[in-house]
């Protein structure tokens, strides 16, 4: 795929134009709950399971322009996230980040009906009350599975929104999976190839060798695209602190496509993307282990889409293509902010 990005391209004059507070403004939360904690908050939320916290932290403060970060997994964490904080301050935007109902910070219930989307979705509509967000300042922006979580949230709720960006994340898991075996695969050594299919055949998921031949062979080539030695400290921990159990249940044990429970298994919004009428960008990686055509088709389903592409990224592209990433990301609020 020719090397491209796909939004307009902003001048720092045009960027200008758009309500940016000044320093003092954007760290002042004097008055409010988050001077306290230093934007640190639970929040409860309801289930049908009963009452549980989640946890949430914000930075910043610009009225107009609000972000709230969806993590993969799912039972990832917020702390892929962290290096938002290195180009997010300095552009003037408000954002949270956000350990979903059995991540990290947040509760960690047992009970497994309680992993399942139309439950996450309510979770987030909780959470934006709660954080008062709203159409005149709300944008949802959410990474790989928290790419469906902000997709169906997109479809209930709407008219909450102000943007959507939906980062490295397709809008069917059927397609995701035949990418992942016909284009991914293919692309390993046969051998290499062969044995991880065996080993996922024989369910012997335990076996060190599975991740000995996934880790220079997937992870390092389409996750994230650096020496495994080189990778940063925030998708480290983020890794280590992942929730097994409900990643496992949702997603499947297997890392090579989604292979879990029926609500991801067979999940396919693709005919709905024109239902979502707010302005909405989509991210993806030339490196991806998403198909990045797939994404850039989505953005012209969209009544209101635009596509940004990472040439030099992968699944997680604001690690290893920042400057695409955090320049489209950042150009696109700003414009929809004017």
């Amino acid at each position: 795929m020719k090397s491209r990005l796909s939004i307009r391209q902003l001048s720092p004059s045009e960027n200008s134009g758009s309500a940016t507070p000044s320093v003092a403004d954007y760290h002042n939360y004097a008055g409010t709950e988050h001077e306290l904690s230093g934007g640190a908050r639970r929040i409860t939320i309801h289930t049908p399971k009963g009452e549980f916290f989640v946890w949430t932290k914000r930075v910043g403060n610009n009225p107009t322009i609000k972000l709230l970060l969806l993590h993969g997994g799912p039972g990832g964490t917020h702390e892929a996230f962290e290096c938002f904080h290195s180009f997010l301050p300095k552009a003037g935007i408000e954002y949270y980040y956000y350990d979903q109902l059995g991540s990290h910070y947040s509760d960690k219930p047992d009970d497994t009906g309680l992993w399942e989307i139309d439950r996450f979705v309510e979770e987030v509509e909780q959470v934006r009350q709660a954080l008062q967000l709203d159409k005149s300042n709300f944008y949802l922006l959410g990474h790989s599975w928290g790419g469906i979580l902000a997709m169906e949230y997109a479809l209930r709720y709407q008219q909450h929104l102000k943007g959507l960006i939906i980062s490295n994340m397709m809008s069917s898991v059927p397609a995701y999976n035949r990418y992942a075996d016909e284009v991914l695969g293919p692309q390993m050594p046969a051998e290499v190839l062969a044995e991880i299919k065996q080993i996922e055949a024989d369910n012997d998921f335990e076996n060190p060798r599975y991740m000995e031949l996934l880790l220079p062979h997937f992870y390092t080539q389409h996750a994230l695209r650096m020496p495994l030695e080189e990778w940063p400290d925030p998708a480290l921990r983020m890794l280590d602190h992942m929730n097994q159990s409900i990643y496992v249940q949702m997603q499947g044990p297997s890392e090579f496509g989604i292979r879990g429970n029926a609500s991801l298994l067979n999940w396919d919004r693709s005919q709905h993307l024109s239902d979502i009428k707010v302005p909405t960008l989509t991210i993806g990686g030339q490196h991806d282990t998403m198909d990045p055509q797939h994404m850039e088709w989505m953005a012209k389903q969209f009544p209101n889409g635009r596509y940004l592409h990472c040439p030099e990224g992968s699944h997680m592209a604001f690690y290893d293509d920042q400057k695409t990433y955090f320049e489209g990301l950042v150009n696109f609020m700003k414009d929809v902010d004017r």
